[in-house]
C-alpha cells in the first residue's frame, strides 16, 4: 500500500522500525556484541575482545568456511541448472502437467529439512549409490533442498518474457537450440543470478538436514557454529556466525552486482 501524506510515512516508517528492531535487527546486533565479548554483565555481553575472530578465521572454523562454500556453489550450480531445466521443460506444458512439476519440486519444501536429510540418508546408504560418508550426500541433500527456489524463479521469469523476442529469432532462421542459447537465456539471466544468490543462501545456513549426513572431514560452518555454542562456547561460536553472515552478504553483493549488469545488457 503506497502512504502519500507525511503523517502516513512517518507512521508506517515508526511501525516499521517498532517491527523490524526487535524481530530481526536486535538479535543480529546482539550476536555481532557477543563475538566481542569475553562474559556477559547483566543483560548485554561485555569484556571487549577480538579474540574471537583470531580463532574464527583460521583453524578448523577457516576449513569450515572452505568446506560450505564448497558446498553452497556446488549445490547452487546443480539446484541452477536442473530448476532452470525443468522450468523451461515445465513451460512447454499444458496446465496440469506444470502444476505437477511445480508440486514435485515444491515437495522438499513443505516437508522439514530433517525429513529431506534422512530421507537422502536412507536412500544413498545401500549400492549401488553409496554416497553416506562422503562430501557428496551433503551436497545432493542442500542441491534437493533449494533446487525448489530456482525452479519458482526461473519459471516465473519465462512468464514474464516477451515472446516477441523469440518469434523474431525464429522468423530470420534461427534454429530452437540458438533461440534457446543467444535469445532466451540471456535474457532469463537477470533472474537466473538471482536464483543463484538466493540458493547460495539457503545452502550457507542450511543445518538440520547438515546434521544427519556431514562426514568428519566435511564439516559446514553452520555444524560448526552449533557444536560450539551446544558446548557452552557462547562467544566464539557468536564470532563464527559473524563471519558466516558476512561471507554470505559479500557473495550475495557480489551476485547482486552481476545480476544488475546483466539487467542492462
Amino acid at each position: 500500500m503506497l502512504v502519500h501524506s507525511k503523517a502516513g510515512r512517518w507512521a508506517a516508517w515508526s511501525l516499521f522500525g517498532l517491527l523490524f528492531l526487535p524481530l530481526f535487527a536486535l538479535p543480529l546486533l546482539v550476536v555481532v556484541a557477543a563475538s566481542f565479548a569475553t562474559h556477559w554483565s547483566g543483560a548485554l555481553p561485555s569484556g571487549p575482545t577480538a579474540g574471537n575472530y583470531a580463532a574464527a578465521v583460521r583453524g578448523e572454523s577457516l576449513q569450515a568456511l572452505t568446506t560450505s562454500l564448497g558446498t553452497a556453489v556446488a549445490a547452487s550450480l546443480l539446484a541452477l541448472t536442473v530448476g532452470t531445466w525443468a522450468a523451461l521443460a515445465g513451460a512447454a506444458l499444458k496446465k496440469r502437467g506444470k502444476r505437477l512439476l511445480d508440486a514435485l519440486f515444491m515437495l522438499p519444501v513443505a516437508v522439514p529439512s530433517v525429513v529431506v536429510g534422512l530421507a537422502v540418508l536412507v536412500a544413498f546408504s545401500r549400492p549401488p549409490v553409496l554416497l553416506n560418508g562422503t562430501a557428496s550426500i551433503v551436497v545432493l541433500a542442500h542441491t534437493v533442498l533449494v533446487t525448489a527456489f530456482a525452479h519458482q524463479s526461473v519459471s516465473a521469469a519465462i512468464v514474464r518474457l516477451d515472446p516477441a523476442y523469440e518469434q523474431a529469432a525464429a522468423s530470420l532462421g534461427a534454429r530452437p537450440a540458438y533461440v534457446l542459447w543467444r535469445v532466451r537465456l540471456p535474457l532469463l539471466l537477470p533472474s537466473l543470478t538471482a536464483a543463484a544468490g538466493l540458493c547460495f543462501a539457503l545452502s550457507m545456513g542450511e543445518l538440520s538436514a547438515t546434521m544427519m549426513l556431514y562426514p568428519p572431514d566435511w564439516m559446514p560452518l553452520p555444524v560448526r557454529i552449533f557444536t560450539a555454542t551446544d558446548r557452552g562456547s557462547l562467544f566464539s561460536g557468536s564470532a563464527v556466525a559473524v563471519v558466516l553472515m558476512a561471507t554470505t552478504l559479500l557473495v550475495l553483493l557480489a551476485v547482486s552486482r552481476v545480476r544488475t549488469r546483466a539487467s542492462y545488457r
